[in-house]
């Protein structure tokens, strides 16, 4: 079962044992009458009040407190009463009644045409003592106190919510005095001031949570919702108006949460499958969520209006079994995050009401995977966040979405759309759980070709950062990229959705923080901008490839020193998380490449270049000319193949437009938060990212038991490194796809695990396609560790004639080789050649061996080598013994070596 329900309150576990301490046999034979104990209301701070008929057939009000489980008697009518509503204010001073004096055959039997049906009472409790008369109607009247802000003083003013079926909400001020002994009495003798509220509605809903009124009031074949904000200082506002394409013709009203009237909610529920509620989240969403009738047999339909988003979506769901009497409405559950549309019996319909547009972050279950037992019928009510009131047991739940039959279903689906939607589930719901997260990667490694719709290593890092990033600062959720999916084409089986553009509310309001404020800010981000808002990794991949046709232009050195600086940020604020030893080897080495893709991530724009050290390091500077950058004392020059498909070149025509595209993003959107915090977003956007990469290595390599070292290249790898090479091999993919850098040292991993495990032509053919780099780490240690083999050889030279000249250079002293020395005299003596040109030269004999050689071809080669290196051209600065003579002495032991000649 996917929804976990632990119950809070049940009133046969909680109460009984109660009474029947205090002696009320007639409460405990409830098997007759239903209506004879039950729940009216549940209040605010966790106080629910109840009711039950005494051993006279008194009636009883008592109320159970969550917090403390205890227990109180509240108030007694010595007659046979039934309690429609109930409610007491926060100081427990006041309690307000409406309950119903007789029934309909009572009154025509007793000829009671002169007495109202309905009484409405405002007794105070504090001690008990007077009882005011609020109404006295035929028409039924519900009531409810409204609460201040939590930890607010107590008030010697009460304000009383008066809910009437004639389609009216009026508003009563009460005040108070303290009289001797702690007495609490209503101050004023005649009518208690009021005020309307509302008028003409036919329906209204109370959030209790955040003492807020909606209600509808219908116009024509369309209804317009409202909202009025009830303030602790204040009076009331309306804020929200919003039109609905729902047609509301009942002529009696309907009332969600406020108190539950057992009877008349019964007969309600008899007559229309009709139910309609609103939900609202933290996030600032807000919808609306209503279970329409079908004329067609076996067929429900339930809409839910995203009024944050601007648009509703209706559903029909086709049952394949069902019988007459099992058709009832569905119902809803507020889960925060998401929407749950349940069908005792039949389905259960998670709904991300954050990102919504998309039906594959939904779930959609039938059978055992919806089963709820503890809800077998619709009189649901939903009285805040996560909580469920089963108004016909008068049971309280506390729901939640199960850890372990989420990942169950992870692990047991066959359609990606499930898969999908229970991993952004996972993720957004349980918010960074280390122990979920471990199971999620677990689920991930073994599922890489099972998911034919979507990379399940991209869905789990940007939906991770998103979920990590976006709670720290306001607005952020708008602007970070949620998904690599840009569209999804499929349908959930049995499950028809039709999707329509609502109008956006309206909301009236000024200097209102939380819920309001964050939800215009989505109202705001949908009316303007709401589709280019989230940044995606085509916009950096597009202005690369746009910036890369620029060849000529140069970008200094300055620029090159401020990306690697930001690179060096991110791997220090990296190590400040994870200090102890690393049981993947990565971070190890300085990877050059990488950091040019971390620091383009955030990078920063300098208005003055003198403000950065423009001397690049060393290292750095190797790096470059081992990619073939072109390297000058001020400028560099980027060539396309230099930094892989995605690093090009950049001009110095606008140097506004060369900040990194994510920083440059939220500067554009997120001014207010100012720059040294979007530098710290950026910051950790990047080293999240490495980090969850780190992450999944760390759990792979911990799941197939490898060694924290397997650069031993004498032996072939096992099948356990065979599938931690493949799993590399689709990170590695992954990050390509999203232009993501990827930590230091992990292609030297990668290429060390293809040596071992690759035969040489699938390996060869990996490092053309670009799957394998070759690193100078790596390379530099095969060159060294293996022997000469014949098969080493063919190894050794296919690797070095694949080689970019810089590295090349670099790391061939390390294979002390026939082969390799002819290749690097082949090379030197290409390069002086190159660099003498049309220079005439007087041909000085150089240092020679010792012993003559009498080759005259050899010979006029070497002293036109040696002229040249006189005049101070060297290729091979740092390696000193390649010269004419090193060129001449592998020339001789080549030839030799081709004749069959013993060579000495």
């Amino acid at each position: 079962m996917l929804l976990r329900l632990v119950p809070e309150f049940e009133l046969r576990r909680d109460v009984l044992p109660w009474l029947a301490e205090r002696g009320c046999a007639a409460a405990l034979d409830t098997s007759e009458n239903s209506s004879a104990f039950y729940v009216v209301n549940v209040e605010r701070n966790g106080k629910i009040i109840y009711t039950w008929k005494g051993n006279q057939r008194n009636t009883h009000i008592g109320l159970y407190d969550l917090q403390t489980k205890q227990n109180e008697h509240l108030y007694m009518f010595e007659k046979n009463l039934h309690i429609i509503s109930c409610s007491i204010n926060n100081e427990r001073t006041l309690l307000a009644v409406s309950f119903c004096q007789y029934t309909e055959e009572e009154r025509a039997t007793q000829l009671l045409q002169s007495v109202s049906k309905y009484l409405t009472l405002l007794i105070e409790i504090h001690p008990i003592n007077n009882v005011r008369v609020l109404k006295a109607v035929d028409s039924c009247v519900r009531v409810q106190f409204l609460y201040p802000v939590e930890g607010r003083n107590a008030s010697r003013e009460s304000r009383l919510l008066l809910v009437s079926e004639d389609k009216y909400i009026e508003q009563f001020d009460i005040h108070v005095v303290a009289e001797e002994e702690h007495k609490v009495v209503i101050q004023k003798s005649g009518q208690l001031p009021r005020a309307r509220v509302a008028d003409d509605l036919v329906w209204a809903q109370w959030d209790m949570m955040e003492q807020r009124l909606f209600y509808i009031v219908p116009k024509e074949s369309k209804s317009t919702l409202r909202c009025v904000q009830f303030y602790p200082e204040e009076n009331f506002n309306s804020i929200l108006e919003s039109h609905l394409d729902i047609a509301v013709n009942d002529t009696q009203l309907k009332l969600v949460n406020f108190g539950y009237d057992y009877c008349q909610d019964q007969d309600v529920a008899s007559k229309s499958l009709k139910n309609l509620q609103v939900f609202t989240s933290k996030a600032g969403g807000l919808c609306v969520c209503c279970s329409l009738v079908s004329d067609i047999p076996h067929e429900i339909i339930y809409s839910i209006y995203f009024l944050h988003k601007g648009y509703n979506k209706t559903f029909t769901v086709s049952l394949e079994r069902a019988e007459s009497h099992q058709l009832k409405e569905v119902a809803f559950m507020n889960l925060d995050y998401y929407v749950a549309a349940y069908l005792p019996g039949q389905f259960l319909h998670l709904l991300n009401i954050q990102h919504p547009d998309m039906l594959c972050y939904s779930l959609f279950l039938t059978g055992e995977d919806a089963r709820i037992d503890t809800l077998q019928n619709c009189s649901i009510r939903c009285p805040w966040v996560s909580a469920a009131l089963d108004c016909s047991a008068g049971s309280l739940y506390h729901v939640s979405i199960s850890d372990s039959a989420l990942l169950q279903l992870l692990h047991q689906s066959k359609r990606d759309c499930e898969r999908l939607a229970a991993l952004h589930c996972a993720l957004l719901y349980f918010q960074h759980t280390e122990d979920l997260e471990m199971q999620i990667i677990q689920w991930i490694s073994e599922n890489l070709s099972t998911c034919h719709s979507f990379d399940p290593i991209q869905e789990f890092i940007i939906a991770s950062l998103y979920c990590r990033l976006c709670p720290e600062t306001e607005n952020l959720d708008k602007l970070l990229p949620y998904t690599s999916l840009q569209d999804w084409i499929g349908a959930v089986p049995g499950v028809i959705c039709a999707t329509d553009i609502i109008s956006l509310p309206v909301l009236e309001f000024q200097n209102s923080k939380g819920f309001w404020e964050k939800l215009n800010s989505n109202l705001e981000s949908v009316k303007y901008a709401e589709p280019h808002l989230h940044y995606h990794s085509k916009v950096l991949r597009r202005e690369w490839c746009n910036l890369s046709e620029e060849r000529e232009e140069r970008r200094t050195t300055a620029y090159l020193r401020n990306i690697f600086e930001n690179a060096k940020k991110v791997l220090s604020h990296l190590d400040t998380w994870d200090s102890g030893a690393r049981l993947v080897p990565l971070f190890e080495e300085e990877d050059y490449q990488q950091q040019l893709l971390m620091g383009l991530y955030a990078l920063e724009d300098h208005s003055s270049e003198e403000q950065i050290n423009p001397v690049l390091s060393t290292s750095e500077a190797n790096f470059l000319l081992c990619s073939g950058l072109p390297v000058s004392k001020f400028c560099l020059s980027f060539s396309a193949p230099s930094l892989h498909s995605f690093l090009s070149v950049y001009s110095d025509r606008s140097k506004k437009q060369m900040v990194a595209q994510l920083k440059d993003h939220l500067m554009r959107h997120l001014q207010y938060v100012g720059k040294k915090k979007i530098d710290q977003i950026v910051l950790d956007y990047v080293a999240n990212l490495l980090n969850l990469v780190h992450r999944i290595m760390k759990e792979v390599w911990r799941r197939y038991q490898l060694h924290s070292c397997i650069f031993c290249f004498d032996e072939r790898g096992s099948a356990a490194e065979f599938a931690v090479f493949h799993i590399m091999s689709r990170i590695l993919e992954a990050a390509n796809g999203m232009c993501m850098p990827l930590p230091p040292g992990f292609h030297t991993l990668h290429l060390g695990l293809g040596v071992r495990c690759l035969p040489l032509h699938t390996l060869l053919h990996y490092i053309d396609n670009g799957i394998l780099q070759l690193t100078e780490t790596c390379v530099r240690k095969l060159l060294r560790d293996l022997d000469d083999t014949e098969q080493n050889e063919k190894l050794k030279f296919s690797i070095v004639m694949r080689l970019p000249e810089a590295l090349g250079q670099k790391v061939r002293q390390y294979w002390n080789h026939p082969i390799n020395a002819n290749f690097i005299a082949r090379k030197y003596v290409k390069l002086l050649l190159e660099k003498l040109g049309n220079r005439q030269c007087s041909r000085p004999v150089p240092e020679r061996l010792s012993f003559p050689v009498e080759f005259l071809p050899l010979n006029y080669l070497t002293n036109m080598l040696a002229e040249i290196e006189n005049q101070g051209v060297h290729p091979y600065e740092n390696q000193d013994h390649v010269n004419a003579r090193f060129v001449e002495e592998t020339a001789l032991k080549h030839t030799m070596t081709l004749l069959g000649l013993k060579y000495s």
